[in-house]
């Protein structure tokens, strides 16, 4: 096994902030809001309480409770893959960014997952009758870590070319 990248745990650091913020703002909705609870902020965004016993966009909510542990492994699955990879490539700052950012998020809904059955969301994005689905902060950090990924695969692609 190759030996670990300098500071690596430097990333660690940034996906337990990443996970801080994300608990923390949802023991704030989890205290200020009942389930299906909301108020408007603007006139496209608000915050609502919402429970997702799936994954993105409720993908197998309704699956029975299976679903439960099946993410949650997975969570703990990603999190141990993430963390070796994080070692041998610390050094890839966007690359190492992108993980830790992964990292974070899917510790977080872990942690819902396995504290509350589900997922606690409440950021809701709206315009015109059409209404985004709710997310919270760790669904933020994913989706920013996979958007960096890409951008790290671009930057190499164009590099060896």
């Amino acid at each position: 096994m190759a030996a670990p990248a300098p500071n690596w745990w430097r990333w660690l650091l940034l996906a337990a902030i990443v996970i801080v913020l994300d608990q923390f703002t949802k023991v704030l909705i989890l205290g200020a809001f009942q389930l299906h609870e909301g108020k408007q902020v603007t006139s496209f965004f608000n915050l609502v309480r919402a429970h997702n016993t799936g994954a993105a966009f409720s993908f197998l909510a309704g699956a029975g409770g299976w679903q439960r542990w099946f993410f949650t492994g997975l969570a703990v699955a990603a999190a141990v893959f993430i963390t070796v990879m994080l070692r041998r490539h610390g050094s890839q700052t966007l690359f190492a960014s992108a993980l830790a950012l992964i990292l974070g998020g899917a510790v977080g809904n872990g942690i819902d997952r396995l504290w509350h059955g589900y997922v606690v969301d409440f950021l809701q994005f709206h315009w015109a009758g059409w209404a985004f689905p709710s997310f919270n902060l760790a669904d933020s950090a994913i989706t920013l870590g996979a958007a960096l990924l890409i951008l790290d695969e671009l930057r190499r692609v164009r590099a060896s070319r």
